[in-house]
């Protein structure tokens, strides 16, 4: 079986489209953060976010409750949130002392998260989310040092000055982004890689990474309402991690969704069976499937 055959059968792994609650991209993080307290709720949560809930607020419970399957496709946002803390607290033992969020949109992990007190912490967007996350968050202690830069990262000389000053700040940074590659184009990716890579403290990226595969399904499932609020999925290439290295990037870690899932027991509906159908494909294949989707560290080459 190739990952051809299987597309119709992934349909579990997307949701359609979200209907127009759903008004810009900003709005995407609100989505999210219904899925980070719908886990906070259960009694076997992987994370606590105490925060999530008010975060998201009615808006948030709406899109999700405007899309079709939208609560049983929490798992995929939940194992990504689960594998990306576990991530950073390795990364935070090994010595960064500065971790950098690019895009971070209504991400709580600052007030969350057990960090150290002199960890810093940069969470950086555009004014109109940051504003409402840190309105919402008014009065509540991170537990570490935290700064919010209000930033159009779209634009080449801010991101330059950005990440020269952020640079000169720290001696080990672990950059983030969580769910932002896909929205850009691949000379968008390049060069945000590129511009990455120039302050020497700039150690780790931490990424999220889909193959052309399953970019095709969420296009067909969430392609036209993405598109509608300027924020069309784009980014997933056929190279996988290889096409970081030109950039001076290389994996270290690959954290497979499908296997994260079934470790933490959060696994879509029916993965069982994909599961045993693996076994009888080749290594070539199960090696694609693997690498459908996936949390992604880099370190500096």
């Amino acid at each position: 079986m190739t990952l051809r055959a299987a597309r119709p059968n992934l349909q579990w792994m997307v949701a359609a489209p979200p209907r127009p609650h759903i008004e810009n991209v900003s709005d995407t993080a609100r989505w999210v953060a219904v899925y980070r307290a719908m886990e906070t709720s259960r009694p076997d949560a992987l994370f606590q976010d105490p925060f999530a809930a008010r975060l998201a607020g009615e808006k948030g419970e709406a899109i999700v409750d405007s899309m079709k399957r939208g609560r049983q496709m929490a798992w995929a946002m939940i194992v990504r949130t689960a594998v990306f803390d576990e991530i950073i607290e390795a990364q935070i033992r090994a010595g960064t002392d500065q971790i950098v969020n690019l895009a971070a949109g209504l991400d709580a992990r600052p007030w969350r998260m057990k960090l150290p007190a002199d960890l810093r912490w940069v969470d950086v967007d555009l004014p109109g989310i940051l504003d409402y996350k840190l309105g919402i968050m008014r009065g509540e202690k991170p537990g570490c040092r935290y700064d919010a830069v209000r930033a159009d990262l779209r634009e080449p000389a801010v991101r330059e000055e950005l990440f020269a000053r952020l640079g000169a700040q720290s001696r080990r940074t672990l950059v983030v982004t969580e769910g932002l590659l896909i929205y850009l184009t691949t000379e968008q990716v390049g060069a945000l890689a590129a511009d990455l890579h120039r302050p020497p403290s700039f150690h780790s990226w931490l990424i999220d990474l889909a193959r052309p595969e399953l970019l095709k399904i969420m296009q067909r499932y969430w392609g036209k309402s993405m598109g509608n609020v300027n924020a069309p999925f784009q980014f997933a290439p056929d190279e996988n991690t290889k096409f970081f290295e030109p950039f001076g990037w290389r994996e270290v870690e690959f954290r497979s969704s499908m296997e994260e899932a079934y470790r933490l027991r959060r696994e879509m509906p029916m993965m069982w069976l994909w599961r045993l159908l693996g076994r009888f494909r080749s290594a070539k294949v199960r090696e694609q499937f693997k690498r459908f989707s996936g949390i992604v560290l880099f370190d500096r080459i």
